[in-house]
């Protein structure tokens, strides 16, 4: 990782030119590009497209709709927060939603 001179921003790429993030100051070094080395290793990676970004994870609970046995959850901040947050469940056959308040 490197940091502008000027502001000590983090070095990003853009465009192929490395920028600070920070304050835009360009720097003179063409931007270094590296693979780890545990990506190098590993034969294939995983690539999530637009619109595939389901990625919460599935639990074992029955729908109140259905009664299919899989859904997937997230949880939400709805309250105040010194409070809990909220536990929303949505069943992967009929795609019911549902809340938990813990």
């Amino acid at each position: 990782m490197e940091f502008c001179q000027k502001c000590k921003g983090i070095i990003v790429v853009k465009e192929s030119k490395a920028v600070c993030a920070a304050c835009g100051a360009k720097t003179g070094k063409k931007p270094k590009m590296e693979v780890s080395e545990k990506v190098k290793k590993h034969d294939t990676i995983a690539v999530i497209r637009e619109g595939d970004d389901n990625t919460y994870p599935i639990v074992d609970m029955e729908c109140p709709e259905c009664k299919h046995k899989k859904c997937y959850f997230w949880t939400v901040q709805t309250r105040s927060s010194d409070e809990s947050e909220t536990k929303f469940y949505k069943c992967m056959k009929c795609s019911h939603t549902w809340r938990k308040y813990r």
